[in-house]
């Protein structure tokens, strides 16, 4: 999914991030909470996700419950426009919130860094 979603973010990036919001065209797959996550590379504002309470947030102020900065470890990976893997801890949607085990992918393609991420 990370590599449509960079095609797409280089073929139109405001249809890409509006289709990422929406979830529209496969990037958002409800069942398994699969979707495309991307921010500014100059500010680390996140500007697409389904996640809609982190909208306008900036990525490098995420934290998981151990108190690893996994935000600044995808803002940072983002820089080098390679695809490169953070694992951290995350909690599911829904009601129970409790952290599990979460690897994103992520990557640079043009001023934006984007993610995809899958609970293991």
């Amino acid at each position: 999914m990370l590599q449509k979603a960079v095609a797409a973010v280089k073929a139109d990036e405001t249809k890409a991030i509006d289709m990422f919001n929406k979830g529209e065209n496969g990037f958002y797959i409800k069942e398994r909470d699969l979707f495309p996550f991307c921010f500014t590379k100059a500010d680390g504002k996140i500007v697409a996700t389904q996640t809609k309470q982190a909208l306008g947030k900036d990525v490098r102020t995420f934290k998981d419950k151990s108190g690893k900065a996994f935000g600044q470890e995808i803002y940072n990976d983002a820089k080098n426009d390679q695809i490169s893997e953070v694992n951290y801890m995350f909690g599911k949607p829904g009601a129970e919130q409790t952290p599990v085990p979460k690897v994103s992918f992520v990557t640079g393609v043009a001023d934006l860094g984007c993610a995809v991420g899958y609970y293991k």
